[in-house]
């Protein structure tokens, strides 16, 4: 049924994605750097959407590597602390994001160490003309089906750069072998696709995403993008322990409307003691108000293993929601309605 919906083929983008991890993992190895770099004290990664969140990726995967302070900008400009002893990081799909090309000139006139990743447009266009290295990964797909490519180049960089000293070799692998044998299941329009059953149980209602921010609370933002972008579907979110302060409160008034809301747990086992607790609790309030709950926890012996596996389990669920919809998950006509405004007003 999906193959007459799905017609732009957002399918082969999820099935490709442990695939993409390999050839990723190739380019980064194939890296060669022309430029030198000295005294690198901290990195910013700029970028908007699926490109942005690769250096968020790098952030909580190599999180126990980094010794210098990391951060993602998406912005016109950069944070005022930026200077020469910066390494900023250009990650535009497209290379005509504008955010990017902006914050790019900002980096030019603090002196910043640059650098980039794109498949050519204007970003790569300046950067040949400034003569910085550059990092170029293959065209042809949705810039949020590109992920492996946002992010695997950008950690083999910073190895190259002396930065960081990472495992992904060993992880990577043992990561590229479980979602190649999880997609034969992940994939199939069955009741024995756990995924699929998800999203007939959450398609029709809004889902709120709750996780730990210091495991899956990026995955949490990476399944509420695909939701909205595939979906074509409302998706919200917010991270323990943070919302045990506030938003919690909410759930008093307007109980009408909670049959309409659907709660979707992102956990992992290397959420801390304290955090389980909280998580546990919070159930059991909101089991009270009576809202939807659905959990979703990796098993894996790596975090890395287990994290990567939760991105693809929450984008194949969003392809799922746009099947239940009859929603070609592909166009992204909003999106590219207020580009073209923009670009009328530039």
């Amino acid at each position: 049924m999906y193959k007459n919906i799905d017609t732009e083929n957002m399918f082969e983008a999820i099935w490709n994605f442990p695939d993409n991890l390999f050839d990723a993992l190739k380019i980064g190895k194939e890296i060669e750097l022309s430029k030198t770099y000295k005294n690198i004290q901290n990195i910013v990664i700029i970028g908007m959407g699926g490109s942005a969140i690769g250096g968020d990726f790098i952030q909580i995967l190599e999180k126990d590597n980094f010794k210098i302070p990391i951060s993602v900008c998406r912005d016109y400009t950069l944070p005022n602390w930026v200077n020469e002893n910066s390494l900023v990081i250009c990650s535009s799909y497209s290379g005509n994001t504008e955010e990017t090309l902006s914050a790019l000139n900002d980096a030019l006139g603090k002196n910043a160490q640059i650098c980039g990743v794109t498949t050519g447009g204007e970003l790569a266009k300046k950067l040949k003309i400034l003569e910085k290295d550059l990092i170029i990964i293959p065209s042809g797909l949705q810039p949020r089906s590109a992920l492996a490519y946002s992010f695997i180049p950008m950690i083999k960089l910073l190895i190259k750069l002396g930065i960081i000293k990472s495992d992904i070799g060993n992880w990577l692998e043992k990561t590229i072998n479980v979602l190649k044998k999880k997609r034969e299941l992940y994939s199939i329009e069955t009741k024995d696709n756990p995924i699929y059953n998800l999203a007939k149980r959450i398609y029709n209602k809004i889902p709120i995403i709750y996780s730990n921010s210091s495991t899956m609370g990026i995955a949490a933002i990476r399944l509420k993008g695909q939701l909205c972008e595939n979906g074509k579907m409302l998706a919200y979110l917010n991270e323990l322990p943070e919302l045990n302060h506030n938003e919690i409160v909410g759930w008093e008034n307007n109980q009408n409307l909670f049959k309409n809301f659907s709660i979707i747990w992102l956990k992992d086992n290397s959420d801390s003691t304290r955090i389980k607790f909280r998580q546990k609790i919070t159930q059991n309030i909101l089991s009270a108000c009576h809202v939807d709950q659905n959990i979703i926890e990796i098993e894996g012996k790596f975090f890395q293993e287990r994290f990567l596996h939760m991105i693809n389990y929450g984008d194949w669920l969003s392809f799922w929601c746009a099947i239940y919809h009859k929603t070609n998950p592909s166009p992204v006509e909003k999106i590219d309605q207020l580009k073209k405004e923009l670009l009328n007003r530039s």
